[in-house]
């Protein structure tokens, strides 16, 4: 974990009354190394000494702490990732056969493209969009 990201996981840790601890270090460090978002067996695989129980309360705490992502498919895994403000704005890929989840950098026209849809849709509705997420879902290489 860089100095930069441990120090807003502490900041934002404190915001919600919690503290960074080696469970909490080792998470990160497993979904910081990962260029798509885990299971939790998948982590539980990366990282030697967890516990399944100290995971899911660990995801939880990190979760409300705005540190992590949570990510529901329609198989019976959800899966995290760091926030997208700590790793970066991003799209999904999600196989609606065998769940996978992909990573998906922005492409220019794309944003610009939704920019202007979104601006349609404030002068329309007075909607004030904070952020956006985009999720294809579709079959993955293997699974098409």
């Amino acid at each position: 974990m860089t100095d930069d990201l441990r120090d807003t996981v502490v900041s934002r840790l404190r915001r919600v009354d919690q503290r960074l601890t080696a469970n909490r270090g080792a998470i990160i460090d497993v979904l910081a190394a990962t260029p798509r978002p885990l299971t939790i067996p998948e982590i539980l695989d990366a990282r030697d000494g967890l516990a399944q129980s100290s995971v899911y309360r660990n995801l939880v705490v990190l979760e409300q702490a705005g540190v992590v992502h949570r990510i529901v498919t329609n198989d019976e895994f959800a899966r995290f990732e760091l926030a997208e403000d700590l790793v970066g704005h991003h799209h999904h890929l999600i196989c609606s056969r065998c769940g996978t989840v992909e990573d998906v950098p922005p492409n220019a026209r794309l944003e610009q493209s939704l920019r202007h849809a979104v601006d349609q849709i404030a002068r329309a509705t007075g909607f004030r969009t904070q952020a956006h997420r985009i999720d294809l879902v579709g079959l993955c290489r293997r699974c098409a």
